[in-house]
C-alpha cells in the first residue's frame, strides 16, 4: 500500500487506516464480536492498513484491550493512535484534561495496548475547566519521556455549524490548534471528511497542509451510508446511534440516494469489482498527500475492501461527477 506521512516527524503509515471504534463502542452491541474483530485487525495489517485508531473511552477500555491482543504479536506492523481526555459515566461523557489524569491515563493505555510506546496520542476533547495549554503540556511531557511519539488533536464533533459558516464551522478548532502549537508541535488532526461532509476542506484541511500536519479523515464513508449497503427504511437496532440520527431516517436516507447512485456510476467506470465505498475513500485520499482516511470496520471483508481504495485513481471526469452531486439532506449536527 502507498505510504503517507504524519507530522514533522514524518511518521510513516499506510494511506488508508482502520477505525476500531465500531468493534467495541457506539454501534450495535450485538454486532461486536471479539474474535471477528481480531481477524479484522489482522486482515488490515496484512494489506498495509497499519494505522489503528482507537481511544481509551471506546468500551470504555475494551477496544484498547482488544488491540493489545494483536499488538502483543504484531507491534512492529502497526501504527497505534489512541486518545485521552474523555471519561464515560452512566449515560454521559465528560472531559478531563487535568495533567495528572493525562499521565495516569497514558500509563493505563500502554498497559492495555501491551506496548511501551504510543505512536500518536490524541487529545479527544479539550476540558473547558483546564487551559488547553496545560493539558497539551502534560501530553508533551509524555513525548519527552519516550511513552508517546507524536501528538494530535481530535476534532470529531467539534464543528459548531455546517454549510454557510465561515471556516466550515471549524474556526474554534483552528484557534485551539494555534494555541497548542505554541506549546508543542501538532502532528495530526482528526476530523470528519467525506463526500457528504466536506466542510473541513474550507479552512481546517488547508491549515494542516500549510504546517505539515497530518489529517486523519474520520467517518469517510458517512457512517456506512456511502457504501451503498444500507437500505432506506431498513431500520437500526435501538442501541445504534444512527437509529436516532436525522440523516438516517428513512425519509432522509431515501432523499440522499442520488449521492450513492453517483458513486456507483463512478465505480462502474473503473470495473465491476470497484465499489462505491472505494470511490468515496479515493475521493478523500485525493484531497492531499497528508490525508489518511480512517474508515471504521468490524469485518475482514470491509477492512480489505477499504484498503483497496488506495489503488484507485479518480480522473477528472470522476471528480467532476462527484462535485456535481446534490448536497446531502438532513443535519449531521
Amino acid at each position: 500500500m502507498e505510504r503517507r506521512t504524519i507530522g514533522a516527524a514524518a511518521l510513516g503509515v499506510g494511506a488508508v487506516g482502520l477505525g476500531c471504534m465500531p468493534m467495541s463502542w457506539a454501534y450495535s452491541a450485538s454486532q461486536q464480536r471479539g474474535d471477528r474483530s481480531l481477524r479484522t485487525v489482522h486482515a488490515a495489517l496484512d494489506v498495509g492498513a497499519n494505522l489503528l485508531d482507537t481511544a481509551d473511552m471506546y468500551g470504555p477500555f475494551t477496544n484498547e484491550l482488544l488491540l493489545g491482543r494483536v499488538l502483543k504479536e504484531r507491534r512492529a506492523d502497526a501504527f497505534v493512535s489512541t486518545k485521552v481526555g474523555l471519561l464515560v459515566g452512566d449515560q454521559h461523557v465528560v472531559a478531563n484534561g487535568r495533567p495528572g489524569y493525562v499521565r495516569r491515563a497514558c500509563d493505563a493505555s500502554l498497559r492495555r495496548l501491551q506496548t511501551d510506546v504510543i505512536d500518536l496520542y490524541q487529545l479527544h476533547r479539550a476540558d473547558p475547566e483546564v487551559p488547553v495549554e496545560e493539558t497539551w503540556g502534560a501530553m508533551a511531557e509524555l513525548v519527552r519521556a519516550g511513552k508517546v511519539r507524536a501528538l494530535g488533536l481530535c476534532a470529531v464533533g467539534a464543528r459548531s455549524a455546517r454549510r454557510g459558516v465561515p471556516g466550515g464551522g471549524y474556526e474554534g478548532t483552528i484557534r485551539q490548534l494555534e494555541r497548542i502549537q505554541q506549546v508543542f508541535p501538532v502532528s495530526a488532526v482528526e476530523a470528519e471528511l467525506s463526500v457528504w461532509s466536506p466542510e473541513a476542506l474550507e479552512r481546517l484541511l488547508p491549515w494542516c497542509a500549510a504546517r505539515g500536519v497530518g489529517f486523519l479523515a474520520a467517518m469517510p464513508l458517512g457512517c456506512g451510508y456511502l457504501t451503498g449497503t444500507l437500505t432506506p427504511g431498513g431500520g437500526f437496532e435501538a442501541d445504534d446511534p444512527r437509529a436516532r440520527h436525522p440523516r438516517f431516517t428513512a425519509e432522509m436516507m431515501a432523499a440522499n440516494q442520488p449521492l450513492v447512485a453517483g458513486l456507483r456510476r463512478v465505480a462502474a467506470r473503473h470495473g465491476e469489482r470497484v465499489t462505491p465505498a472505494q470511490v468515496a475513500l479515493a475521493w478523500v485520499l485525493g484531497r492531499g498527500p497528508h490525508v489518511i482516511p480512517v474508515p471504521g470496520a468490524k469485518r475482514e471483508r470491509w477492512a480489505v475492501e477499504n484498503a483497496g481504495a488506495a489503488e484507485l485513481e479518480l480522473d477528472a471526469a470522476d471528480l467532476a461527477e462527484i462535485a456535481a452531486l446534490p448536497a446531502p439532506r438532513g443535519s449531521w449536527d
